[in-house]
């Protein structure tokens, strides 16, 4: 991730919602933050547009209808915190820890979440017109409706989410984990899921959300022997 020369630096400074309108001056536009805390904040409804924030943490941080577009974030710790109804819109993330995260009715357009951790992270009526995610981890998440209609799925563990209603039609999954995952509603015809672990799936399951999909003669046996039939 490179930024640029001109970004006016912050660092190591623990920064109340009242030190940072005045840090800012207008909107987050050339401004980076390292190495800072602003962990209990409330600090909903700023403009923090094109900010960049590297190993910052934001435990339990308001940033409910914040506008956070264009911003990038490397390494940071935002557990529990609010996103909810914030502009994301071509945001990227970055090898952070967002477990336990709201990002409910939050704009998604476009944004990108790399190597991040965001188990348990809410997504209810997200705006997600070409969010992405590779390689994070997703266990137990609120992905219900979101579309991955024909990504490439890089190594997403999926594992107890619930995601109903999902598309992932015409999807390729490299590596990662549907392990008792909710599908209901979901749909993958055309998906290519013969990489992905499929643990705890049933055949019931399988014909209710994967017809037209292809799986392996393994993963096929392994289905079958949910029901005590044996693949010779």
């Amino acid at each position: 991730m490179n930024y640029p020369h001109t970004a006016t630096l912050h660092t190591h400074r623990t920064l109340a919602r009242a030190e940072l309108v005045a840090l800012l001056g207008g909107d987050g536009d050339g401004t980076r933050f390292e190495a800072c805390a602003f962990d209990g904040e409330d600090l909903s409804g700023l403009d923090l547009r094109g900010a960049q924030f590297v190993d910052c943490t934001f435990s339990k941080t308001l940033l409910e209808k914040c506008n956070l577009s264009r911003t990038h974030w490397l390494g940071c710790k935002a557990g529990e915190a609010s996103f909810h109804l914030a502009d994301l819109t071509d945001a990227s993330l970055h090898r952070c820890d967002l477990n336990n995260t709201s990002w409910v009715k939050t704009k998604l357009a476009s944004a990108k979440f790399v190597e991040v951790k965001l188990t348990g992270a809410q997504f209810r009526e997200a705006r997600t017109l070409g969010l992405t995610f590779h390689e994070s981890v997703l266990v137990g998440a609120d992905l219900k409706g979101v579309s991955f209609r024909k990504q490439t799925i890089e190594r997403l563990n999926f594992s107890d989410a619930d995601l109903g209603g999902c598309d992932f039609r015409d999807a390729v999954f490299e590596g990662g984990s549907l392990r008792n995952a909710n599908l209901k509603n979901a749909r993958f015809e055309g998906a290519d899921l013969r990489s992905v672990d499929l643990g705890g799936l049933t055949v019931t399951s399988l014909a209710q959300s994967f017809k037209g999909s292809v799986i392996s003669q393994e993963q096929a046996a392994s289905l079958l022997s949910g029901l005590g039939v044996k693949v010779i």
